[in-house]
């Protein structure tokens, strides 16, 4: 389970998060909406150890007690919004490399199973710089997770694909429910709806609503997330 408390980044005078708390239960997945500049990035950044916040606690309770997740990094995956792929390695060569750089035991074995999961296996020679924009963002996840972290981050995972590698990519992500827990930016509505168990929205550092889908329709009004995330963004947060 993931906990985040008072979490708060500066840059200069601009408060990019602003004292937001959240918890993101053990194998679901919780998504983080918002317009761009709303802080969402920033956020994962902070969340995962690449930037230090200036406020704040991110703790993680990993079953056998609670840790700040600068301490257990080793139980963090990330899929950033630029793929984090080695244009000039094989698709096998980027999974083996996540190996050798984690010192995962079974790499071999590990590496045959994040090909086949992730519908690889066909690709498994071609260079990073070849593959489609699709196949670069599963060949992503499948490195994040190929040390068997505890909370996988997903920052903007199907930006830039079309309908049919996103849908794909969803499938993906929806077989590591209960696996994994997920943190995912997205600024398809669809997306989060489709595959959220809870959603916050951002809106200038801030968290402006939360909730399941249900409660969300509750509080805001309107039916689509598209519809609800508008009149959020309008002015009518809870």
């Amino acid at each position: 389970m993931l906990t985040v408390s008072h979490l708060t980044k500066c840059f200069g005078s601009r408060r990019a998060v602003d004292d937001i708390s959240f918890t993101a239960e053990a194998g679901s997945v919780f998504a983080l909406l918002g317009s761009n500049g709303a802080g969402k990035t920033t956020a994962i950044r902070c969340m995962c150890g690449l930037l230090t916040p200036d406020g704040g606690t991110v703790e993680i309770d990993t079953g056998a007690g609670v840790r700040k997740s600068a301490e257990c990094r080793e139980l963090l995956g990330l899929s950033p919004q630029e793929n984090a792929v080695g244009t000039h390695l094989t698709v096998e060569e980027n999974l083996r490399l996540m190996g050798e750089l984690y010192g995962v035991e079974d790499a071999d074995s590990r590496t045959e199973e994040m090909l086949s999961l992730f519908g690889l296996t066909d690709e498994r020679r071609t260079r990073g710089k070849a593959l489609s924009g699709g196949m670069g963002r599963r060949l992503s996840i499948a490195m994040a997770l190929f040390s068997r972290p505890k909370i996988l981050f997903l920052d903007e995972p199907t930006l830039g694909l079309d309908v049919l590698a996103r849908r794909e990519l969803w499938r993906s992500i929806s077989a590591l429910r209960g696996q994994v827990t997920i943190l995912l930016t997205t600024h398809y509505m669809e997306e989060a709806q489709a595959l959220a168990d809870r959603i916050a929205v951002m809106k200038a550092g801030r968290i402006a609503a939360m909730g399941t889908l249900e409660e969300l329709r509750a509080a805001v009004g309107g039916d689509a997330l598209e519809d609800i995330f508008v009149r959020i963004m309008e002015g009518d947060g809870v």
